[in-house]
Formats: structure tokens, sequence, C-alpha cells
């Protein structure tokens, strides 16, 4: 099903938009209007992050449509679909496109990561005060600077710290967004909070949904019905995702065996991992360690 629909790559933004990049990493975008991005579905293999400082936008994520206006952030992360892009005429706005290895690289270190997620999967448009977006364009104007130095032996690090620090500044916007959205907090909302909580504190060792539903004391049935309602995943969608993340970070940056890894994540065997990881990434552990 996956394959009818073309895949939105930094490769193929390099290609189509002669920007400022960072290998096939990070493509930073002066002016997102300059894209050609086509109306038509496109899979995204890579994490977005828009920022609108004039006119108005209008498009599509899983057949969800979202307005972005004058200092809305647009947070669009990998594996979704992205359809019906339209721009006002005097749309003005930036972006910086990154491959899913490199953001997480970038975030490992940073804290109270699940919350921050959450929000955007729920909240994929959100509203910024002014020195937040004066914040925002400072921290894009360093990335272009550093990314543009191509002699300077730490570049890519220089980089990555920089992402780094804008990552902390755009997560206390959300954090200070999340204090009023808790107050109104619906129970399905609430079930879903606990429930990724519980995911990223124990998905190295439990993958059963039904485990997760006494935990939460409901039954697998509603926990399913309520994660799907609220962030239009599955509870297994979400316990693979937090797995396969896992086991990426570990492949790229650590020296554990693929055997070490599986154990590492409770699975039975190193070939039940390999069946796992190729069915989710669509390549082998080795192939994606050389890749």
């Amino acid at each position: 099903m996956h394959n009818s629909i073309t895949e939105l790559t930094i490769g193929s933004l390099k290609a189509a938009y002669k920007g400022c990049y960072l290998n096939d990493d990070l493509v930073l975008v002066d002016e997102l209007a300059k894209i050609p991005f086509p109306n038509a579905p496109r899979r995204t293999r890579c994490i977005i992050l828009g920022l609108c400082l004039k006119g108005k936008a209008q498009y599509s994520v899983d057949t969800i449509d979202h307005t972005v206006m004058p200092n809305d952030v647009i947070l669009i992360n990998e594996g979704l679909v992205l359809d019906n892009y339209m721009l006002s005429p005097d749309f003005s706005g930036i972006g910086i496109l990154m491959s899913y290895d490199f953001f997480h690289e970038i975030i490992q270190g940073i804290h109270e990561l699940s919350s921050l997620f959450l929000f955007s999967r729920t909240h994929p448009v959100f509203t910024l005060n002014n020195i937040e977006v004066k914040n925002i364009d400072f921290y894009f104007r360093a990335l272009k600077y550093k990314v543009n130095e191509k002699d300077h032996h730490f570049r890519t690090d220089v980089v990555r710290s920089i992402m780094m620090t804008m990552i902390y500044d755009i997560s206390n916007a959300i954090y200070r967004l999340q204090q009023i959205n808790d107050k109104r907090q619906t129970r399905a909302e609430a079930i879903f909070a606990s429930f990724i909580k519980l995911v990223e504190e124990n998905f190295r060792q439990e993958r059963r949904v039904s485990w997760y539903g006494e935990q939460l004391c409901i039954t697998p049935k509603y926990l399913s019905e309520t994660v799907k309602q609220v962030s239009r995943r599955t509870p297994n969608e979400w316990i693979d995702s937090f797995v396969t993340l896992e086991v990426r970070v570990l492949l790229k940056n650590s020296s554990m065996s693929i055997k070490e890894i599986a154990q590492h994540l409770h699975f039975p065997n190193q070939s039940f991992l390999g069946k796992y990881f190729k069915e989710h990434v669509g390549m082998s552990p080795s192939e994606y360690r050389k890749k």
C-alpha cells in the first residue's frame, strides 16, 4: 500500500530546492514557498519543522486538514502522508528538514521528550509568542551560517549543538502551551498520555497491549480504541515505534553487537530481532548499520 505514495526525502528536497544543506541529514529552507511541494500525496521520510512568518498555508497530514497562520510552528514527523498543500500569495516561512537518524542523534540527551512528542503528535500546528519566533529565526540564521562554513572541522557537531539548543527552546514553548492544555485535557487524552509514559519506561521488556491495559486498569480493547481515537495510531504501532527507534539508535551510536541489542530489548534471539526490524524498517539490522 505504501509503495503507491511517492516519498518525500531529504534527497528529493535537495534535488528540487537548491538550498543550504548538510549531507543527507539536514536542509535549511529560506523560503518555504519556493519548495515545489506537488499537490499529490507524499509520505514523509524526514522530520519537517516550519515556521510561518507571513500569510497563510493549508495542508493535510494523514487526511486531517491544518491551517497555518503567522507565528505558527508546523511539526511533521516521519512516516506521515502530506497532501492538499496550498499557500496564500503572500505566504512567507522558513523550514528545517532533518533525516530521522540525525534528529534522533540530536535529541538523545534531551529530557521530557515523550511529552514533547505527544504534544507535536496531537498538535502538529501550534502558535509561538513574538520572543519565541525571534529565537527560532536567530537559530535558523546561526544554523545556516555554520552549515555554510564547510572548512570547519567540527561543522556537523556545531550544527547538532545549535539544533539541540533550538529544540530546548521549542520544548519550553510547548511546556508553556501544555500548562494551558492540561487544564482541559479529556479522559481519552489523559489515558493516551499515561499509556505513552508507560511505553517509554517499559518498551524494552514489555510489548503486549494487554499488559499496558492492566497497568492502566482498562481492557486492551478500550485502550486500543482510546489510543487510536486520540493519536490515529494503534498501541502496537506506538510500541513498535519506540522499539525500532531504540534499535536504530543502538545500531548507529553504540558498539553493541546485534545479538547484544536483541538481549537488551528482550527479544527471544537475534534472528527474531532481525525479522522484526526488517518488517518495520525495510532492511536488516546489519544493512542499517552499514548505511
